[in-house]
């Protein structure tokens, strides 16, 4: 039986991710997605789960830079999971009394309608995650009256839900990821993801289109693009980017290569099922078989055949 770590502690929206992406694993709650994604590293669990990105609230910068300065790793699965919250509080509490409530600070911002609403005089303070806030609450002598997280998050830790689907938007999506130590790539499916870190190998005019150029004339769609700051100083950035395809197709394994000759570093994260199930568009001139016959065409021209 695999064991993943995941960003505990129980009842958080990753718990319930893991649940779906591998329901027969043990499950090893990590305090913070450092933690879950060095217990993979290091072999304390053979794999983790982490939060990538939500609809509303953009990428989760954490997650991409464990990616990027961390021991490699890489993904093998994703998810989107509908995110729906719930206002949680100890039996025999009413939604008039409540005056402290504790959540992270995502769960405040995608919920500024309702707690505006019917909590305006509430003081909303940021806890460390979703489930924590719960589990704070429901402890004896807790300073909180109420928490806003995940149901599941209610039953774990003996809360009532005192209201429901509390979110300012009711199609909230968080992307989560299934990720492990360097290995066998899933097979390809026609309908992959292949994620990336780029460095640039140096800061000059028209850099980032250098890069972009090598997946535009290879047909390889971009379906997200993150800059994040490489740590040495104002204005220097490292970029992450999500494709349509597997790095086993002619099309995103050259660009792949064209990436490596002109960047500083390329760290490739995996290529893996989409969990949307969309496949590619395939432009003419980029298919597998139409490298294969220019690659076969230019053979016979150095031989001297043509």
């Amino acid at each position: 039986m695999p064991r993943l770590a995941y960003l505990g502690p129980e009842g958080t929206f990753t718990e319930e991710a893991l649940r779906l992406l591998d329901p027969i694993a043990e499950r090893l709650p990590a305090a913070t997605v450092s933690a879950a994604l060095n217990a993979a590293r290091t072999g304390e669990a053979d794999g983790a789960v982490v939060p990538l990105e939500n609809s509303i609230e953009g990428a989760i910068t954490t997650t991409l830079d464990e990616f990027a300065w961390g021991e490699p790793l890489l993904i093998t699965a994703e998810l989107l999971l509908p995110v729906q919250f719930s206002l949680l509080a100890r039996p025999g509490t009413e939604v008039p009394h409540i005056k402290r409530v504790y959540t992270h600070p995502a769960a405040i911002t995608q919920c500024r309608a309702f707690i505006s609403r019917e909590l305006p005089d509430a003081v909303v303070v940021a806890a460390p995650s979703t489930a924590a806030a719960a589990q704070e609450v429901s402890l004896p002598g807790s300073p909180y009256d109420a928490a806003i997280a995940a149901r599941i998050a209610g039953e774990h830790y003996g809360l009532l839900e005192l209201a429901g689907n509390i979110g300012d938007r009711s199609d909230t999506v968080t992307k989560f990821v299934k990720v492990s130590r360097p290995g066998a790539l899933p097979e390809p499916t026609g309908s992959d993801r292949t994620t990336l870190v780029v460095f640039l190998a140096d800061d000059h005019p028209g850099a980032l289109l250098e890069m972009l150029t090598e997946f535009s004339v290879r047909g390889v769609n971009l379906t997200r693009i993150e800059s994040r700051p490489t740590r040495n100083g104002i204005g220097r950035y490292f970029f992450h980017f999500d494709l349509e395809g597997h790095v086993a197709d002619a099309r995103v394994g050259e660009a792949l290569s064209g990436l490596h000759r002109i960047c500083g570093d390329v760290r490739f994260l995996g290529s893996y099922p989409r969990a949307d199930g969309v496949a590619p568009q395939i432009k003419r001139g980029t298919a597998d078989t139409e490298f294969a016959e220019a690659g076969g065409w230019l053979a016979r021209i150095r031989s001297g055949e043509v």
